[in-house]
């Protein structure tokens, strides 16, 4: 670099950090997110435009969905007790839609087609206006085929009406995605010819040498034999990887390293929020302890940890304070450990820190097939370090679990587009099977799509993440979460749901309680004011981040009256877990995995609440 454009940059830099320190901090978010190439817009009346592009992203020139010509979408920026209006256009070849992820809003404001609204036809318009009840970290997406996948995302920020239990000097958005060169088309496709396609670390002949090592030839054999016969394999980790995607943080991937600057001893803010399709990703900041304050936009008691999972639709807010003049590297790692999205906590501009070795793919154990594996050998992971005392099990047990209102017979799915899904054959059982079904006989369809059964599901709330069970750091954990408040509705649950997450994983077909949503005959009716227990079980082996929208529900982490509030959930293999919910929120609500290729293959329901309140 000469000499004159160096001092020009170093001026710049340097003005750019004086200028935002003088900033109020409510502005400094948008003033440093525009430095790092996620501009923002303020205010309560706003204009957005969707259109297709052709623009750089992830090293070449690609085709993507851009609002406003801005890949990621423009950062919102507004302020609790407003009411904001949207006028979105479409001037895409097919209809659109903005989910607001998180947003408690009037149902028909929800964004989702077929279910809240028709859509946003091709050169047409539609007027989003809600009130904002709320605060925190959020994001918007479309909720319209694969156009989440093509950069249809951008992050929400709802400043509080009054001040927040804590304060920081900058913050920065955190804006997790990824990105395929390959059309989502051709992806789903390939997934559906084999569920294995973008899986490039299976086991080889040099793991079976050294399992034969370890446990015996035969034992190494009969472990193999086991897993095909159940035709499961240990490594099937994440659906798509980094065979395809290129991992993002605010659009830029790790060879472009999005830089955040500050001062050192500021308190920095750092809004994450994963918008990934398909990725659920392990985030650290080597050298860096992080401070949990916020878990999807709702506030936590403070928790310090050093790493912490974070699945699609998600978000965390964490307080860091670097203390030394050093860059520190912001390390987001899929939970294949197969790629990474890095980004740089930085002094100055153009300073890297260190990434952090790539660490070995774990493998599943007959723990994620939910199936007791206290006498299984194998080679398998153990768990016998983990402390389960904490963690009451018997509030997954309700005394009898309420299938009777059932019925599914109401709603019209004339108007929905389930040409993307497939729609297979399932084996229905009696309605009046299902109706009587307790919590242990739980009954519903089989068929092609249901592969296999979870026997002895538990609660892995209290477990970190697979592949991060014997790492020396702290790791956060579901448990470790409490609400900051008290939960507002401290009632006993009325009834109990029981849902049940199946797949056919080598056929990649995916669903609830065996039906895909193309399926179903109609939602799952609830009552306006009631209080209910969801208890979900994964019957699959692979983590789905599970989305209830308009409404937060009550993470059961134990019998107390500060469970963390969220709207999202991961739910691990093998896993059997509650949550507690207010239907507070009348009208149609949509509950689905989060991973957009699962969602579009079925695994979706709609809970309709009814106006009439309980009395």
């Amino acid at each position: 670099m000469k000499r004159r454009a160096f001092l020009h940059n170093s001026l710049l830099a340097g003005s750019t950090v004086a200028w935002s320190a003088l900033l109020p901090s409510w502005a400094r978010s948008q003033g440093l997110a525009t430095l790092a190439g996620v501009p923002g817009l303020q205010g309560n009346q706003f204009d957005l435009r969707v259109a297709a592009e052709r623009a750089p992203i992830a090293g070449r020139r690609a085709r993507h969905v851009r609002l406003n010509g801005q890949f990621p979408a423009p950062l919102l920026r507004w302020r609790a007790g407003d009411t904001v209006t949207l006028r979105v256009a479409n001037a895409l070849d097919e209809p659109t839609s903005i989910h607001w992820h998180g947003l408690l809003l009037p149902w028909h404001m929800d964004g989702v087609p077929g279910v809240s609204f028709d859509g946003i036809a091709p050169g047409s318009s539609f007027t989003y206006q809600f009130p904002l009840r709320q605060a925190g970290t959020y994001w918007y997406h479309s909720h319209s085929g694969w156009q989440e996948q093509l950069g249809h995302y951008g992050p929400i920020i709802i400043d509080p009406s009054e001040p927040e239990p804590f304060g920081c000097d900058r913050e920065y958005i955190i804006l997790l995605s990824d990105w395929s060169h390959e059309s989502p088309e051709r992806i789903f496709r390939k997934l559906k010819t084999m569920g294995q396609s973008y899986n490039f670390q299976q086991r080889t002949l040099g793991d079976f040498v050294r399992d034969a090592r370890q446990f015996g030839v035969s034992a190494a054999l009969k472990e193999r034999a086991d897993w095909g016969d159940m035709r499961m394999n240990r490594t099937d980790l994440a659906d798509v990887t980094a065979a395809t995607y290129t991992y993002l943080v605010n659009g830029h991937s790790p060879e472009e390293n999005w830089t955040g600057l500050f001062r050192p001893g500021e308190r920095l803010r750092l809004r994450f929020i994963n918008a990934a399709a398909m990725s659920l990703f392990n985030v650290r900041i080597p050298g860096l302890p992080m401070t949990v304050v916020q878990a999807d936009g709702l506030a936590v008691e403070p928790v310090e940890t050093d790493e912490f999972q974070i699945g699609a639709a998600e978000t965390f807010d964490v307080l860091v304070q670097p203390r030394e003049d050093a860059a520190f590297t912001i390390y987001a790692e899929s939970n294949d450990f197969f790629g990474h999205a890095r980004a740089t906590l930085a002094p100055r501009p153009g300073m890297e820190g260190p990434l952090p070795p790539r660490r070995p793919r774990p493998l599943l154990s007959m723990k994620d097939m939910g199936m007791d594996h206290a006498a299984a050998g194998h080679g398998e992971p153990a768990h016998s370090g983990m402390d389960h005392a904490g963690l009451q099990h018997e509030v997954l047990e309700p005394a009898a679990v309420d299938h009777s209102t059932m019925d599914h017979s109401t709603m019209d799915h004339s108007t929905m587009d389930h040409s993307t899904m497939d729609h297979g054959n399932a084996e229905r059982l009696p309605a009046a099977a299902s109706a009587t079904a307790g919590p242990q006989t739980h009954l519903h369809a089989r068929g092609p799509g249901v592969a296999s059964l979870a026997t002895a599901p538990v609660s892995r709330l209290h477990e970190r993440p697979l592949g991060l069970e014997q790492e020396p750091h702290r790791v956060l954990v579901y448990t470790d979460l409490r609400s900051l408040h008290p939960n507002p509705d401290r009632r006993v649950p009325g009834r109990t749901l029981e849902l049940h997450l199946t797949a056919n994983m080598e056929r990649y077909m995916w669903s609830f309680d065996g039906l895909k949503y193309s399926e179903v005959s109609g939602p799952v009716p609830l009552q306006l004011g009631e209080r209910l227990r969801l208890v979900f079980v994964n019957d699959t082996m692979m983590p789905h981040p599970l989305h209830l929208h308009g409404m937060f529900f009550e993470v059961v982490t134990g019998e107390h009256d500060h469970k963390p509030r969220k709207h999202t959930l991961v739910l691990k293999a093998g896993e059997k877990a509650a949550v507690d919910l207010t239907v507070s929120e009348p009208g149609d609500w949509a509950f689905h995995c989060h991973l957009l290729y699962h969602m579009q293959a079925g695994m979706m329901r709609v809970f309709r609440v009814s106006p009439e309140v309980l009395p």
